[in-house]
């Protein structure tokens, strides 16, 4: 019966005119969003709550592990490399991202679970984001050339960068159409994201989600809408809209390289 029931609400929704890409959940205020499933307003302590299985808890935001910093930086760059010399990018890497996420079933589905490939990369220090911000923008319409290498110059200074986070767009959310994984990380914000690539990397981490126009944001949740927009801008051409950001902040670390001591899904960060 309740398989019947399922698949007479998804056609009834179908006949309707495309209302499958929702959930029961009403996350929209208008055209904008503010999450309510996660605290930051001890991030200054490291420390992050947020609403799990319908229990808020506290987590202690952890580093990304050395390991982890130099696979990244070394790919990144190895990337830049391909590109200059006009070869396609490779699709495995720490650029795509898989995020598993659960929470809340679409009309679509029958399954709360959901996972996505997800373009992600780091975020420079808080006070070094104007600066970052500044070189992009004064940047933006230089040549593919000149952008290759102020990118590579990033690269080779990982000092800038935060460790603590991870961060990504939103891409195609609106109260017209929700992704799932939007959907999930709105009700549920834990999610795991792996890496394909040798070594392999695992991550869990809290998902923080800020709309361009949420009135509620910090300063520096404007900048870090403001500096992954322009970050995806800088490499995919200039868009009329700016899109939902997301902070993946770093919970816990795992190797899941196969066949080596250190990993088969050993965690690595916090150490044991």
């Amino acid at each position: 019966m309740r398989k019947m029931s399922f698949f007479f609400l998804s056609f009834i929704l179908y006949i309707q005119g495309g209302e499958l890409e929702h959930s029961g959940m009403k996350f929209w205020e208008g055209n904008t969003f503010h999450q309510t499933t996660v605290d930051v307003s001890k991030s200054s302590e490291g420390i992050i709550r947020a609403k799990i299985d319908g229990e808020w808890q506290e987590f202690k935001i952890r580093r990304l592990p050395e390991d982890f910093i130099k696979w990244d930086f070394e790919r990144r760059l190895e990337t830049l490399k391909s590109i200059r010399e006009h070869k396609s990018p490779p699709l495995s890497g720490p650029h795509n991202a898989m995020v598993a996420s659960y929470g809340v079933r679409r009309f679509d589905t029958q399954f709360k679970i959901n996972n996505a490939v997800k373009g992600m990369g780091f975020i420079p220090k808080p006070e070094k984001l104007p600066e970052v911000m500044e070189l992009l923008k004064s940047t933006m319409d230089t040549t593919l050339s000149e952008k290759l290498r102020i990118l590579e110059r990033f690269y080779k200074k990982p000092e800038i960068f935060d460790f603590t986070k991870q961060v990504s767009l939103e891409l195609y959310s609106t109260p017209e159409f929700e992704t799932h994984t939007f959907l999930n990380q709105m009700a549920n914000p834990a999610v795991s994201i792996v890496f394909l690539d040798i070594p392999c990397f695992e991550i869990k981490a809290i998902a923080q989600l800020l709309h361009p126009e949420d009135e509620r944001l910090s300063d520096y949740e404007r900048d870090v809408v403001e500096y992954v927009n322009l970050i995806h801008s800088y490499f995919h051409g200039k868009f009329k809209k700016r899109f939902i950001a997301v902070i993946y902040h770093i919970i816990e670390v795992y190797n899941n390289t196969p066949g080596t001591k250190q990993g088969m899904g050993r965690r690595v960060v916090p150490e044991k």
